[in-house]
C-alpha cells in the first residue's frame, strides 16, 4: 500500500512517514511539501493513498485537492489544524472527495500522539479500499438562504442517523432530500472530533432546507430541526425528552456514539424512531439499531455497495437489524415515507 505524505512542516512529514514505515502493510513512497510538489509526485511514485496538510503555502490543501480528484482520483486523507479556519476548509475538503482526516495537535502531544499512531494507519488502510465513486451528485459550495424555520412543535417522531468515515457527503445528500417541514427531529451522530461538527453543522444548514445546528444540553427537541452530536460528546436523548451531552467513556473506540443515541431515543419514543446508518468504518449503529427494531421503530441501511466504506452499514445487516437497505440517493424519500 504506497502512501505519498504532503506536508510543508518537516517535523510532519517525517512523523507521518514514521507511522507508515511502521505498518508492514504500508510503504511510505515519497514526501511532497507543498501541493505543486505533490501534483508532480503523484505522476512520479502513483501512490494508493495520499496525505495531504490542509494549509500549504501556494497551492493549498482544497485546491490541491480538487486537482488530485479532477486528473488523477486518488484516496486522501486531510491532515488538519485544530482551528477555526481548519476545521472549515477540512469540511469543504470532504465534501469536495477526501475520504478523511486527522488533526496535526493529536500528532504531537503525548497520549494523542499514541493514538494517532494507532488510528492512522486504520485510516489509511481503509481509505486504499474505499469507493471514489460513490457520491453521483455534485459537491455543492453556495449558501442559500433559509425560507423556514423548525415549527416549533416538539417532535413527536424521531430520525436517528449514525455516520462515520465518508459520512459528511452523505449526511448532505440525505439532508438535502429532507422537506422543510420534515414531521420529525434529526439527530445526527458523525464521528468527528470537537471543533469539526461545528463547521460540519453551519455547512449543513447552508445547503439543506432544515434548520442543522451543533446539539445543546437541555434542548428541547423540535420538529423540522436537525441536531449534530459535538465532538467529543456523546448527544443522548433524556428521559424527558430533551438533548442530553454526555462525556462518559468512548464506546467501541467512539464518542459520539450512534449506538448510545439511537438506544436512548429508542428508550423515549418507542415506535416512532427512524434510525439511519450510513457509509462508515466500524460497527458503531448495528447495537442502536437492534434497539430501536425491540422498541417497534423502522431502520433504514445504506446499502454497502453505495457506501464509501461498507463496514457499518454490514454490522448492522450481519446483526439482522435492517428492515430496509437502500441506496444513498434513496434514503431520504424512504425515511420521510416511513414517517408518513
Amino acid at each position: 500500500m504506497k502512501v505519498l505524505v504532503v506536508d510543508d512542516s518537516a517535523f510532519m512529514r517525517k512523523f507521518i512517514g514514521d507511522i507508515i514505515q511502521s505498518d508492514s502493510e504500508m510503504e511510505l513512497v515519497g514526501t511532497a511539501r507543498n501541493g505543486e510538489d505533490a501534483l508532480r509526485k503523484i505522476a512520479i511514485y502513483k501512490p494508493d493513498v495520499i496525505t495531504l496538510d490542509v494549509e500549504m503555502p501556494g497551492l493549498n490543501g482544497l485546491d490541491t485537492l480538487k486537482r488530485i480528484m479532477e486528473q488523477t482520483p486518488l484516496p486522501v486523507i486531510m491532515v488538519s489544524s485544530l482551528t477555526q479556519r481548519g476545521s472549515k476548509i477540512t469540511i469543504e475538503a470532504l465534501a469536495a472527495g477526501a475520504i478523511d482526516f486527522i488533526t496535526k495537535p493529536s500528532l504531537v502531544k503525548g497520549e494523542s500522539a499514541e493514538e494517532i499512531r494507532r488510528l492512522l494507519p486504520l485510516k489509511i488502510k481503509a481509505a486504499a479500499g474505499a469507493r471514489l465513486g460513490a457520491y453521483k451528485n455534485p459537491v455543492c459550495f453556495e449558501e442559500k438562504l433559509k425560507k423556514t424555520g423548525p415549527s416549533g412543535r416538539l417532535a413527536r417522531k424521531i430520525v436517528a442517523i449514525g455516520a462515520s468515515t465518508g459520512g459528511p457527503r452523505a449526511l448532505e445528500e440525505v439532508l438535502k432530500g429532507f422537506p422543510a417541514d420534515l414531521p420529525a427531529a434529526v439527530l445526527i451522530t458523525q464521528h468527528m472530533p470537537a471543533g469539526f461538527t461545528d463547521s460540519l453543522s453551519k455547512r449543513l444548514d447552508r445547503i439543506c432546507p432544515l434548520k442543522v445546528a451543533e446539539a445543546a444540553n437541555g434542548e428541547s427537541i423540535l420538529e423540522s430541526k436537525a441536531y449534530v452530536a459535538p465532538g467529543g460528546f456523546h448527544l443522548l436523548v433524556a428521559k424527558d425528552g430533551t438533548t442530553l451531552l454526555s462525556s462518559s467513556a468512548p464506546v467501541n473506540y467512539v464518542r459520539p456514539s450512534a449506538d448510545l443515541m439511537m438506544e436512548t431515543a429508542a428508550e423515549v419514543f418507542g415506535p416512532s424512531v427512524v434510525g439511519v446508518v450510513l457509509t462508515g468504518m466500524g460497527r458503531d449503529g448495528a447495537e442502536g439499531m437492534a434497539r430501536i427494531k425491540e422498541k417497534g421503530g423502522k431502520t433504514v441501511v445504506q446499502d454497502p455497495n453505495t457506501a464509501v466504506i461498507p463496514s457499518m452499514p454490514q454490522a448492522v445487516i450481519k446483526k439482522g437489524s435492517a428492515d430496509m437497505i437502500v441506496s444513498l440517493e434513496r434514503v431520504a424519500a424512504v425515511v420521510t415515507g416511513l414517517l408518513k
